[in-house]
């Protein structure tokens, strides 16, 4: 049974202590109950510390080890806000928001959360688009003339897949790939799409083999320029996402992080006609458990600098 607050009030009330907190997590993490991650025992004895003792190998388990709540030096209760502001922001989270909303004295620990946060808006194994589907690619970090993968050196290249429903844009995916090639095109489709759904393409080359992958392949223009677009929906969905990166985060996404970005983006627009902020804090609490530890090593490890942002 899917339990989460209906509002900020049943937040509060249900989430103002630690054991509430890890009693939560713990639901999510182990919803048919505790196992040991050793021994694969059932059974536990909560410690005084919050603990779990396994009853037959005796080893100790923290809730949140292996999720990317581990090391926290903050109160469960503190995140618990956090991703209950990031949830019911419609137009993004901004680190400085962050900061401010939770009262917290570093910008580098409100960044480094929202970073962790977007790493879990992805849940693993989530299901791939089927039905009707738009494909075509687009450049961050502005427009620029020429063939599809040349003269876009200092910009990323993303890969929109737009779900048709009527005329309207159903779920999409956001993929950043290296190049246009068919190689790089091809991996990020079969990543994100059903085989024997319908793709719709401009006539680029890149998409040349999609029918031998199994995909019912229908070229919509003929023209391989970047440019005038006759796929609206994947034009549509370039035009908010350029929007919302340029406002929500004024353009300060560096290339190494734009993926995360993606898929914070996508997170949203999937969601945006859910009437429920409750159940959008519990999906990404219920990700945030599955996900590994991230560092903020590991999140700074490949950044350059302010001079590459997009």
């Amino acid at each position: 049974m899917e339990a989460y607050p209906k509002d900020l009030e049943e937040l509060e009330l249900n989430f103002s202590s630690e054991e509430a907190c890890r009693d939560y997590l713990a639901s999510l993490r182990w919803p048919s109950g505790f196992l040991c991650p050793v021994c694969g025992h059932g059974e536990s004895w909560r410690l005084a510390d919050g603990l779990l003792k396994c009853k037959k190998c005796s080893r100790k388990t923290s809730v949140i080890s292996g999720t990317i709540f581990e090391g926290t030096r903050k109160p469960l209760a503190i995140w618990f806000r956090a991703i209950w502001w990031v949830t019911s922001q419609n137009n993004g989270a901004s680190a400085l928001g962050l900061m401010r909303v939770l009262g917290l004295g570093s910008y580098k620990t409100a960044w480094t959360w929202l970073h962790k946060l977007r790493r879990a808006m992805v849940r693993p194994g989530r299901d791939k688009l089927a039905g009707t589907v738009q494909v075509d690619e687009t450049f961050i970090g502005g427009e620029k003339p020429g063939k599809r993968g040349r003269g876009a050196e200092g910009k990323s290249l993303v890969l929109i897949v737009a779900q048709e429903n009527g005329k309207a844009v159903g779920r999409v995916r956001l993929v950043k790939i290296p190049d246009a090639s068919s190689k790089s095109l091809e991996a990020a489709i079969r990543e994100t799409v059903v085989p024997g759904t319908q793709v719709k393409t401009d006539g680029w080359k890149g998409y040349n083999g999609l029918g031998a992958l199994g995909y019912d392949h229908k070229d919509v223009r003929e023209s391989e320029d970047v440019g005038a677009n006759l796929l609206p929906l994947c034009h549509r969905v370039a035009s908010l996402l350029k929007r919302w990166l340029g406002g929500t985060h004024q353009g300060a996404v560096s290339h190494e992080h734009l993926a995360y970005y993606l898929d914070e983006y996508t997170f949203r627009f999937n969601r945006r006609t859910s009437r429920s902020r409750g159940m959008l804090f519990y999906r990404l609490l219920q990700n945030a458990v599955a996900l590994e530890p991230v560092r903020f090593k590991e999140i700074t490890l490949s950044v350059r600098g302010r001079n590459h942002k997009i």
